[in-house]
């Protein structure tokens, strides 16, 4: 075999001088440029918006993207070289769904997912958004306030830019939804990522129908639009049908919606994007992405068939999304659109601390945990953290099971309440309900009026305390609580990492979120190249599916 010089972007070895077993001729190709050496392969398949074609002279392959091919011709003229494999023009905008780059003004279909208490911050919003990307701003875990001076924030940064607020399921505080509803059409947001519902609510769905009208032609017009996270099939199919009768009937009698506007709803989908959470970090089933994707897709075209929408219906895929290859896969299992999630918690942009991205570029695959979640912490809900440098998970599930144990505070036994005390809260647990009180007596008196009848209710608020705080320690690097931080985290941090691993990415210093995300795009694109080459019979080396990080300036030039 020849050796061929390493072109960043794509580490290569020669195709064999002499296969053993030949891919045969599908046609003849005639040019006025001299084919390339096999040795620019690499550059070549980074002309996205070229086709390529892979010739046969004297034994070797040689390479060219322009010239004239005749398909299907036994006999080529004088001069023709014969042609035994070749790519179309695929430029990265092609991936996914057209539909969702087109609706929401994309150049491409990808998105970063919310990350609670503004991990997903404005910073990072703003870059992906202005790159031609989807950004959704972490509001979960934020009071209200702070949400209205993020949405003022990005509507001025972003005025010709879409973008994405978290409207995440609360079954704990019931009207922080609403709240949040009214904000969102209060200040003009048309568009959010719902997350952790486990079943619909009258918040989503008056945010959904608010502004429902026919437009001149007698098409629906929708201007509030919902992307909603699920992993569950009972779930998505909510989503994906109209609303529900009762909850019609229950905005028609408060006035909320018209007649008319409800016969409008029914012939909508709640949701017409949906995303599939596979194994991710934060609130997760854990499903793997290679069985969950199909299923939903098999959902999407049966409800699709069975409603008949104008506007069809579309499915992403989240979980695992951090490497070309991952992405590749999820387009070529028919995703919409991917959403990457945990990778851009290590990116510079995030609202994490330094000392976070340092751990998180420091985890493997192996590095995560299922821990008691704060937001549904009576319901058993975990979410998924890293476990690599952080006793977090250990201590969320002690508290857990001492709550399922005990019915009050009193009546935990003593060494136990103590070594809580000790080694989980620092601080008597009285003292911390006395700081939890004051909270909710701020924010949502009606709390402390539960947990004043109902002691089993007090010791929940109290345990939440830490679960609470304890990934806005991780935020805020708070070094004497290390122990302690809630870094939500899924597998695919480790993945990242390890394609990372060697290259100017894996430095925590150099992760800018929309580096990675145009690495994964592009990536993604040269990998199902490759893969279109390898089912034409041409034989490659196994170092050539080696997609290596580019930088961002590097990728733009074959992006335009």
């Amino acid at each position: 075999m020849r050796s061929v010089s390493t072109i960043p972007g794509i580490s290569s070895q020669s195709l064999p001088a002499a296969p053993t077993a030949a891919p045969g001729v599908i046609g003849w190709w005639t040019g006025a440029v001299k084919p390339a050496a096999l040795d620019q392969l690499p550059l070549l398949l980074r002309t996205l918006d070229q086709p390529l074609y892979v010739l046969r002279q004297g034994g070797e392959y040689l390479l060219a993207n322009s010239g004239t091919v005749q398909l299907g011709v036994a006999t080529g003229v004088q001069g023709a070289l014969p042609l035994v494999a070749w790519l179309p023009p695929a430029p990265a905008s092609q991936m996914g769904d057209l539909g969702f780059c087109r609706d929401y003004h994309l150049r491409f279909p990808y998105m970063t997912g919310a990350m609670a208490n503004g991990i997903a911050s404005t910073r990072l919003v703003t870059a992906i958004a202005e790159a031609g990307l989807l950004g959704s701003f972490g509001a979960a875990g934020l009071g209200v306030p702070q949400v209205a001076a993020a949405i003022a924030e990005l509507q001025g940064r972003l005025p010709d830019h879409s973008f994405c607020i978290n409207l995440i399921h609360s079954p704990n505080e019931k009207d922080r939804e609403d709240q949040l509803v009214d904000l969102f059409i209060q200040k003009g947001i048309h568009m959010v990522e719902a997350s952790a519902y486990m079943t619909l609510t009258l918040p989503a769905l008056r945010y959904r129908l608010h502004g429902i009208h026919h437009d001149g032609q007698g098409n629906i017009v929708t201007p509030h639009r919902i992307i909603a996270k699920v992993s569950r099939v009972e779930v998505a199919e909510r989503w994906f049908s109209p609303p529900p009768d009762k909850f019609l009937k229950t905005l028609l009698d408060n006035g909320v919606i018209t007649t008319e506007q409800a016969d409008l709803a029914k012939q909508i989908p709640v949701a017409q994007d949906l995303t599939v959470e596979a194994d991710s970090g934060g609130h997760t089933d854990n499903r793997p992405a290679i069985t969950l994707l199909p299923t939903m897709l098999a959902l999407r075209d049966r409800l699709q068939k069975q409603f008949n929408y104008h506007a069809p219906l579309r499915v992403g895929a989240a979980g695992g999304i951090a490497t070309p290859a991952s992405v590749a896969a999820a387009f070529a299992m028919g995703a919409a659109y991917v959403v990457s999630g945990t990778i851009n918690q290590s990116c510079l942009e995030s609202g994490s601390s330094d000392t976070v991205r340092g751990m998180l570029a420091e985890a493997q695959q192996a590095d995560t945990a299922m821990a008691a979640a704060g937001d549904m912490f009576e319901l058993g809900v975990k979410v998924q953290v890293l476990k690599r440098g952080t006793l977090f998970a250990m201590r969320a599930n002690k508290l857990y099971e001492t709550y399922r144990a005990w019915n009050s505070l009193e009546a935990i036994p003593v060494k136990e309440r103590e070594n809580l005390e000790k080694t989980i809260f620092k601080a008597p647990l009285e003292q911390i309900w006395q700081t939890t009180r004051e909270y909710f007596a701020a924010h949502d008196p009606g709390q402390i009026e539960r947990a004043e009848r109902d002691p089993k209710h007090k010791m929940a608020l109290v345990f939440r305390w830490y679960l609470g705080l304890s990934s806005r320690w991780a935020n805020a690097g708070v070094e004497d609580r290390q122990a302690d931080y809630q870094i939500w985290c899924g597998p695919a941090m480790g993945a990242f990492n390890e394609w990372t691993r060697d290259s100017f990415l894996a430095q925590p210093q150099n992760r800018q979120v929309v580096t990675v995300a145009l690495n994964l795009i592009f990536g993604a694109a040269l990998v199902s190249r490759l893969q279109m080459l390898r089912l034409q019979g041409i034989e490659l080396p196994l170092d050539l599916a080696r997609i290596a990080p580019m930088p961002a300036e590097e990728i733009e030039q074959y992006l335009q």
